[in-house]
């Protein structure tokens, strides 16, 4: 059975990831904005979280390093480990993510890519320590994957933490049962800045159906929660 995905943002009132500002204050404002999102993050819980390429990258700042003779790894999947308390599972079809060890902030990874992955990457992960789950198609499945993780990690509850890329394919594909959104009292206002959901030229207005289950605020900090079903078509 599918695991039940929470996304869980936090953005500034217009939808962006970043705050904007810059100059005198901004290092506290970065700050609070972690602590409060953080709190949340711990209060819903779960068996792990879910970041794409972009974030994970801003995570782990390893470079390529791939044993000499990498030789034939293991295909479709390798886990390091089946009994972390937590996973960070990290969406990296063309693996460009490298670590450094096999956890991010304590959390064991995995990473989610596709089958045209090369051996060289997947024994760079083998050796650092990383799991790994590759698809069976030039894009992820992440239905597919999502199974394979509750199947072989018992892994049943998931939160989903962006970037807006990721984000949007989750939520096209069907798989998020719940947003909860912290909207933080700032407006960003850049052009081209990234957004917590980002879904291409089709967009999501037609694709979802939210019904809005909660709503407070605590510090100028707004809790936004709905639950998410997918319209007919």
């Amino acid at each position: 059975m599918k695991p039940h995905v929470t996304c869980l943002m936090l953005s500034s009132l217009d939808g962006r990831l970043g705050s904007g500002r810059t100059g005198e204050g901004a290092a506290e404002e970065i700050k609070a904005r972690g602590k409060a999102f953080e709190t949340a993050h711990d209060e819903i819980g779960g068996d792990g979280w879910i970041i794409g390429r972009v974030t994970a990258q801003e995570m782990s700042k390893a470079k390529p390093h791939p044993p000499a003779e990498p030789g034939r790894p293991p295909r479709p999947h390798h886990f390091a480990r089946r009994d972390a308390p937590a996973y960070g599972i990290v969406v990296d079809p063309s693996g460009k993510v490298h670590f450094e060890t096999g956890d991010i902030a304590g959390d064991h990874v995995v990473v989610l890519l596709a089958n045209g992955v090369s051996d060289a990457h997947l024994a760079e992960l083998l050796a650092d320590g990383v799991s790994y789950v590759v698809a069976d198609s030039a894009e992820i499945d992440l239905r597919a994957a999502l199974d394979v993780l509750a199947r072989e990690l018992g892994v049943k509850r998931l939160l989903l933490e962006g970037g807006g890329g990721v984000n949007g394919a989750f939520l096209k594909a069907g798989l998020v049962d719940k947003i909860v959104q912290l909207v933080w009292p700032s407006i960003n206002g850049i052009t081209g800045e990234r957004t917590i959901y980002e879904a291409g030229e089709e967009g999501l207005a037609n694709a979802l159906q939210l019904t809005q289950t909660g709503c407070d605020a605590q510090d100028g900090v707004v809790r936004l929660q709905y639950k998410v079903e997918m319209r007919e078509r």
